[in-house]
């Protein structure tokens, strides 16, 4: 090194005596906190904006290690988008309205919700934590709505913290400044006028008609949140009787229903049952009169092939009594139990006193009481048989759902309106599935529906519907005419605040006004985030200009599983409202499986909190790991992968050191960091390094397509093989030449060829750090300070670009550096299959190569004979005929298997023919 390198390198920082992944989350998250790396820049161009709707996690107080798996994903994309010129918006959100943290609030406080009960600002609740034990409700302590929900805001910003703590340790390039939440101020005012909007035009309604119902919950249930599970049960043949006592027999599961029964059901095909159409018959134990009817839907291989239709038992039912306009007769409440009173339809007195034995009862009781009567009467034929039937439930529950008739809000979605449904079919034509096999959910999904969105919940943690009813003179609300707020009153509580022309004194009074209780489903606000994040119909110049900076987004990452729910309600939302997509790209991953290839859930057990393999092995490992697998399939859990991931960041740290050490030791052995300014492209002369120069081109483009195309792993997959070359060939290749050691005949390497290797190395590893830092950002940033101290993050630097390495390689075929490592590979075959130290010099030795290996070689044979340690004679010729039949044999095998012609080529490019060994070093002593 020249003193005019010297000079250049004196004042620069030394670089670590040693280096390590320890400790470097700790040291860079607070530099990039400080120095705002990730911050959104207000960009107004959109453009020169790439933004991300960023899934909002449900705070509920559970994490495990699947929350880091999509999540890197779309970090990697957000980071290279960055790095490539991009001004990257990626906000993050709390999820934290809904029945799971209502749940967790429960059971963390020991409180449950009582409507009737007045605020208590002094409240204080029996628990602090109960160590996951559930509490049961009978000893939970009854708490006013509002009560309840401060306890809900109070634990949830609790849970925010640890999910905020996970990701800025996982190293997520978020712009925390532009953090929001699904209950708050803004969201709320954001999913209320969406709402306002969708009423207006028609869109939103209401109506009473039969639905899902969890019992447990108390709540209506929407068709995506449903979930079709086993459940045992007993099949009943019950005698329903003609007037002249003919019995006709049904068989069911839910015999308990059997005063809810309008009409027997057969296919119109069946021909066991044409005879009877219109027919009436008498259902035993209530002797109610009740016809056979015929409908396609009525399964004629299923039971007896003729069913009771009940008001109702399953969405069958629905379906039969809205085809066919059957009586309405519900016998179950909303807390699943029988009501409380005989019906009016039962006439018969020793059936209105079996009905009075039921009342109040669960289903099950009733079910007891049902059955011990019919075997009473001989109604019955022979026992229960056990079964097991698919029964829906909600996910979340733990109960049968029952279909319930109450006043609900829907949102069109296309599930009654086929122009719609055609419309949101066209959308999903529109957008892209990254992968694009998941697009056939999305058609299938849409193609399914057979009803609009219900948004309403009889919940209390979540956003209210921003209205009121006016009553009349008996305090009756008259539904058909909701009062609204102005746009500019929201957000609002209908509970708490009155509507324009009415004051508190009038709520719930005879000609005065009283407020939906009903609050959103969470998907109602979740919908809008695309909305919410880009400050959608938000007043002010500055979130009018975010707007249109941000809006239609660029990426929508999320689980494949909510295809059916987030990802279809917000293009439904942004179809109604901003006649548009939401976003562009939609990103899905799969699912997080443990070593025994089962899914990932707490139900099972089987969770792994991320906190402790992020602690073992590094964040830049966990990522790593996450980023191998590809969207849209499932990845294991593999401390294997992530013991991999945390060597190749150790090794880039490594492998970085050594090359800027490299003629930079002061007499201390202390290094300084290189002249960055030095590595000029035009100093790449030799032929070795500029086939580096090749491959790196190559690399850049094949890894910057693959990220375009939304394909991390398959861009690491190419980076990292890549580096693993460039360090196990090429740097051993060089080093001497880079160190400018004389070779084994006294000859010192020319300045220029020296330089060349340092120049390489140089451009290599900085190009490195900057294809790996979407993937390793804690490592990446430590080396990119080593290179580039004062100018700035890697992760602010620009991504690469092929064109000045293809300049640089001058021609030079990328096979040279494969060529030539295969031949150092062969030269060290000789060492150990010899058993001696790799530091033993060959005296001579002879190479066949491959007519196209040959050149390749003789380029590099300089580099070769210093790195194999070649003190002799190195004699290199072409391949026999027999070398090239094999080559010839492993050329064709390209074609049915792709990696064969790699394989091949290492194991017959290059063939020693004859060696002569010298003497091993002699053992330096012991100090």
């Amino acid at each position: 090194m020249t003193d005019q390198d010297n000079t250049i390198t004196a004042n620069l920082t030394p670089l670590p005596d040693k280096v390590g992944v320890d400790g470097l989350e700790d040291k860079w998250r607070k530099t990039w906190d400080e120095s705002g790396v990730y911050k959104f820049r207000n960009t107004r161009d959109r453009k020169a904006v790439y933004s991300i709707d960023t899934p909002p996690p449900t705070v509920s107080g559970h994490l495990h290690v699947g929350h880091v798996f999509s999540y890197t994903h779309t970090d990697i994309i957000a980071r290279f988008k960055r790095m490539q010129g991009f001004d990257v918006f990626y906000p993050m959100g709390w999820d934290d309205n809904g029945l799971p943290t209502e749940r967790r609030v429960q059971n963390y406080y020991g409180v449950r919700v009582d409507t009737s009960l007045k605020y208590d600002p002094d409240f204080k609740p029996p628990f602090e934590g109960t160590d996951g034990k559930k509490i049961n409700a009978k000893d939970q302590v009854p708490v006013s709505r509002k009560n309840f929900i401060e306890l809900c805001e109070r634990l949830t910003k609790e849970d925010e913290k640890q999910f905020e703590e996970l990701w800025r340790s996982l190293g997520l390039s978020i712009d925390w400044s532009q953090t929001y939440h699904t209950i708050g101020e803004h969201p709320q005012r954001v999913a209320q006028k969406a709402f306002l909007r969708n009423l207006a035009r028609g869109e939103a309604y209401q109506k009473d008609a039969p639905g899902l119902w969890d019992v447990t919950f108390q709540t209506a249930v929407a068709q995506a949140e449903l979930e079709s599970r086993e459940y045992p049960g007993f099949y009943h043949k019950i005698a329903f009787r003609f007037e002249d006592g003919t019995p006709i027999y049904i068989e069911t599961t839910r015999p308990e229903l059997l005063a809810a029964c309008g009409a027997l059901i057969a296919n119109p095909d069946d021909d066991r049952y044409k005879q009877y159409f219109g027919q009436y018959v008498y259902s035993p134990l209530f002797k109610v009169k009740v016809p056979i009817l015929a409908h396609p839907a009525a399964e004629m291989d299923k039971g007896a092939g003729i069913a009771m239709c009940c008001t109702f038992g399953d969405v069958t039912d629905v379906e039969w009594w809205r085809d066919l306009k059957l009586p309405t007769r519900p016998i179950i409440q909303r807390n699943g139990r029988i009501i409380m009173s005989v019906p009016d339809w039962i006439e018969d007195p020793q059936g209105r006193a079996i009905f009075e034995e039921t009342e109040g009862k669960t289903t099950f009781s009733a079910r007891k009481i049902i059955v011990d009567h019919l075997r009473e009467s001989g109604d019955m034929d022979g026992e229960p048989k056990p079964t097991t039937r698919m029964t829906n439930f909600y996910e979340k529950g733990d109960k049968p759902l029952e279909i319930v008739t109450s006043r609900q809000w829907y949102l069109k979605n296309g599930g009654t309106d086929k122009k719609l449904n055609a419309e949101l079919i066209e959308r999903g034509n529109e957008l892209n599935f990254h992968p694009d096999f998941m697009h056939v959910r999305y058609d299938n999904w849409v193609n399914g529906l057979n009803g609009d969105w219900l948004i309403s919940r009889q919940r209390f943690f979540g956003v209210p519907f921003p209205l009121w009813y006016p009553l009349d003179a008996n305090g009756e609300p008259d539904y058909e005419h909701p009062l609204t707020p102005h746009e500019d009153q929201l957000p609002i509580d209908p509970t708490n605040d009155v509507p324009e022309g009415y004051d508190e004194s009038q709520r719930d009074q005879p000609n005065g006004f009283t407020a939906e209780k009903d609050i959103m489903d969470t998907w109602a606000t979740s919908s809008l985030t695309p909305q919410i994040v880009t400050h959608w119909a938000e007043p002010g110049e500055e979130n009018e200009a975010l707007f249109k900076a941000t809006f239609p987004m660029d990426l929508r990452p999320q689980g494949q599983d909510i295809i059916r729910t987030w990802l279809f309600s917000s293009i439904d939302r942004a179809h109604l409202e901003n006649h548009c997509l939401p976003w562009a790209n939609a990103t899905l991953s799969g699912w997080i499986l443990d070593p025994d290839h089962k899914k990932m859930s707490k139900s099972k057990g089987n969770v792994v909190v991320p906190n402790k393999p992020i602690k073992q092995f590094g964040a830049d490992a966990v990522r790593y790991w996450a980023a191998s697998a590809r969207l849209g399939l499932d990845a294991t859990y593999d401390e294997g992968q992530m013991k991999i991931g945390r060597r190749l960041a150790i090794k880039l740290l490594n492998a970085t050191k050594f090359a800027l050490a490299i003629g930079r030791e002061d007499e201390n052995h202390h290094v300084s960091s290189p002249a960055v300014a030095q590595w000029n492209p035009a100093d790449v002369t030799e032929p070795l390094d500029r086939a580096v120069m090749a491959k790196m081109a190559l690399v850049i483009r094949q890894a910057t397509n693959a990220l375009n195309a939304y394909e991390h792993s398959k861009a690491l997959e190419v980076i990292e093989s890549f580096f693993w070359q460039f360090c196990d060939d090429y740097i051993e290749l060089v080093k001497n030449r880079a160190y400018g050691t004389a070779d084994s005949t006294g000859k010192t390497p020319s300045e220029a060829a020296v330089k060349s290797a340092r120049t390489t190395l140089g451009l290599g590893l900085d190009t490195f750090a900057r294809l790996l830092a979407p993937y390793l950002p804690y490592a990446t940033e430590e080396v990119w300070s080593w290179m580039h101290e004062g100018e700035g993050s890697v992760h602010r630097a620009a991504w690469p670009k092929p064109e000045p390495y293809e300049q640089a390689a001058f021609k030079v075929s990328p096979d040279v550096l494969t060529y030539a490592g295969e031949a150092l590979a062969s030269l060290r075959k000789i060492k150990s299959e010899a058993k001696v130290s790799m530091k033993t010099p060959i005296l001579s030795v002879t190479l066949d190569a491959v007519d196209d290996a040959a050149d390749s070689i003789k380029a590099t044979l300089g580099d070769i004979a210093e790195a194999g340690r070649v003190v002799g004679n190195i004699t290199l010729v072409r391949a026999g005929a027999a070398i090239k039949a094999v080559k010839q044999t492993a050329t064709a095998a390209k074609n049915a298997i792709e990696d064969a012609k790699n394989e091949a080529d290492a194991a017959v490019s290059v063939i020693v023919e004859n060696s002569e060994l010298g003497e091993p070093p002699a053992k330096k002593p012991r100090k």
